[in-house]
């Protein structure tokens, strides 16, 4: 998204103001109260674009690798999950707000893409910055004159620059969660995705990213097979955390090991390795019973 946004014209006496407000309205009741589409947005936007790079499967980790018919499935994915999180009935357009023909459009780049049928009606504009994970959601009508003249192929036309001041934002420039695997190193992601089996997978994760936070998500996509938290836990001294403790990894669980990694000063979150550094943190592990 464009560095630096125009100041919002959308305020008491201009044209959009009360169709925008009316809107808003019913979108924040049905995400649950003011700041909450502030809340769920960027966790949707990340689950969008990762359940599509699969990076567990496919090695990829940016949006960049992906092929053009992937990367027009992310808009229509976005949609569709904006229409679930938020319950709104389908209409002529994308959905239906407040009473309005509304349409949904996103873009992992600087601008939308208006179609022809939506002049003139309401869009909810959703964007995501992947090199910087910064996320926007905001209102527009789509008015001819706040649209440039030239138009593509398929008859869409962009947000001309002087059009992006009658943006109503939400919210704009908001951190969103940064891709998991564009955090490692290259090299530890091919160690990672290379394992044979779920459990060689699943190890070799938590080898190469200690002491961070890993999610449940993260490794059912790395683990690849059903029942993979059976295979976290000891699975009768099988599993993957009975294998790593013997190499001297500790896997806690932020559900059943929160007094372990408070005491470590480990960040907490679904999963979290760590190699004890000195005989201090490992008497700490012996006393909540790991051997170590």
């Amino acid at each position: 998204m464009r560095a630096n946004l125009p100041a919002s014209l959308v305020a008491p006496g201009h044209p959009d103001f009360a169709v925008s407000s009316a809107i808003l309205a019913e979108l924040d009741q049905r995400a649950g109260g003011r700041g909450k589409l502030a809340q769920e947005v960027p966790a949707l936007l990340r689950e969008v674009v990762d359940d599509v790079i699969q990076t567990p499967r496919t090695g990829r980790r940016s949006y960049d690798e992906l092929e053009k018919t992937e990367k027009t499935y992310i808009g229509t994915r976005v949609e569709i999950m904006l229409r679930a999180l938020l319950s709104l009935p389908r209409g002529r357009l994308d959905a239906v707000v407040a009473g309005h023909d509304t349409d949904i459009k996103h873009t992992m780049g600087n601008n939308w893409m208006i179609p022809g049928e939506a002049t003139d009606h309401p869009c909810i504009l959703v964007a995501a910055d992947e090199d910087r994970a910064r996320c926007y959601l905001g209102l527009i009508v789509a008015r001819p004159e706040y649209l440039t003249a030239g138009a593509n192929r398929d008859a869409k036309r962009s947000i001309s620059a002087a059009g992006f001041a009658h943006i109503r934002w939400i919210f704009a420039d908001r951190p969103y969660p940064p891709n998991f695997w564009r955090t490692i190193p290259a090299a530890s992601v091919q160690r990672i995705v290379s394992g044979r089996t779920g459990n060689e997978r699943v190890m070799a994760l938590f080898r190469e990213v200690q002491d961070v936070p890993i999610t449940r998500e993260t490794v059912e996509g790395v683990a690849r097979q059903k029942d993979f938290m059976r295979r976290i836990r000891a699975d009768g001294g099988r599993g993957t955390r009975d294998l790593l403790a013997a190499e001297g990894i500790l896997l806690l669980s932020g559900k059943y090991d929160g007094p372990l990694i408070r005491a470590l000063g480990l960040p907490m979150g679904d999963f979290v390795a760590h190699t004890p550094a000195d005989e201090g943190e490992r008497q700490t592990a012996r006393a909540a019973g790991w051997r170590v």
